[in-house]
């Protein structure tokens, strides 16, 4: 905001700022690519020929065997990613919320985020436990596979329409045996 305060605020005169960069750096355990770029128009419903707005957003994957060398540049982040593994670790033995304060304190005496987890540790516990509603999360996950599962049978039920094969949809919906067979022949699963 610096940039459009000060003598030329109601001016004509072009202000430069400097060129955005938007990155999520993603640490979900879901198996995703190394880098790829996320667009906004991606979630329109329609999109025009000529887009009035297009965001591009960095997608880096900073799990452990992925982009390593740029997380070995960045102190804070190498440790970021040393902090959810230990969170991770301790998640297999015990319950999430026990499992970030032990965590936490693990990671104080290794130096690890050591002063940020000292100083913010009531919020760093609020934004990993409580504002995470684990039951939610899954509730959602299923929601998204419902979802795919039926556009993929939708998407099936069309080609196997387009191709007069009508028998194979009826058989389709009475077997999910050979409803599986038939995604896997057009490369649905």
């Amino acid at each position: 905001m610096a940039y459009v305060f000060g003598d030329n605020l109601y001016g004509r005169k072009l202000i430069k700022i400097p060129e955005p960069r938007f990155v999520v750096f993603y640490n979900g355990t879901d198996k995703m690519p190394e880098q790829s770029v996320l667009r906004l128009s991606d979630a329109y419903e329609s999109k025009s020929e000529e887009l009035d707005l297009e965001l591009k957003i960095r997608f880096v994957n900073i799990n452990p065997g992925y982009n390593e060398e740029m997380v070995e540049k960045s102190p804070t982040l190498y440790q970021y990613v040393k902090f959810v593994d230990t969170v991770r670790k301790y998640q297999k033995e015990i319950p999430f919320p026990e499992a970030v304060e032990k965590a936490i304190d693990e990671c104080i005496k290794k130096g690890i985020l050591a002063e940020f987890l000292r100083k913010n540790r009531a919020e760093v516990l609020r934004v990993s436990i409580f504002e995470y509603d684990e039951e939610e999360h899954m509730r959602q996950e299923r929601e998204e596979s419902r979802q795919e599962g039926i556009e993929q049978v939708n998407d099936l039920y069309d080609k196997l329409h387009d191709l007069n094969r009508e028998e194979d949809i009826w058989k389709a919906i009475k077997d999910v045996e050979y409803r599986k067979k038939l995604l896997e022949e057009f490369h649905l699963d």
